[in-house]
């Protein structure tokens, strides 16, 4: 017997395997599959954005070249990372 939660956006949640929990009636068609979103996957994005958000403050306030090409390089990186982790929620 798992320990299931109501959230405050009215989902269960199964405490035991950390997964939102859906219940079906005897007879009613089967829910279409939910994207994989996890605690982590949102906690990585919600990092991954506020590290965009400082390294474009960096980006609008340095002059230097060589700065600035790796203020771009770390943006670029962030940006591709947090791509893959949209693309792993589908």
């Amino acid at each position: 017997s798992s320990p299931i939660f109501k959230l405050r956006s009215k989902d269960l949640w199964c405490a035991s395997c950390q997964k939102r929990v859906i219940i079906v009636k005897e007879g009613d068609p089967e829910p279409e599959p939910e994207p994989k979103e996890t605690p982590v996957f949102s906690s990585l994005e919600a990092t991954l954005m506020t590290k965009i958000e400082q390294i474009e403050k960096q980006l609008a306030e340095e002059t230097d070249p060589e700065k600035l090409t790796a203020l771009g390089a770390t943006l670029f990186a962030l940006l591709e990372n947090l791509e893959k982790i949209k693309n792993m929620k589908k």
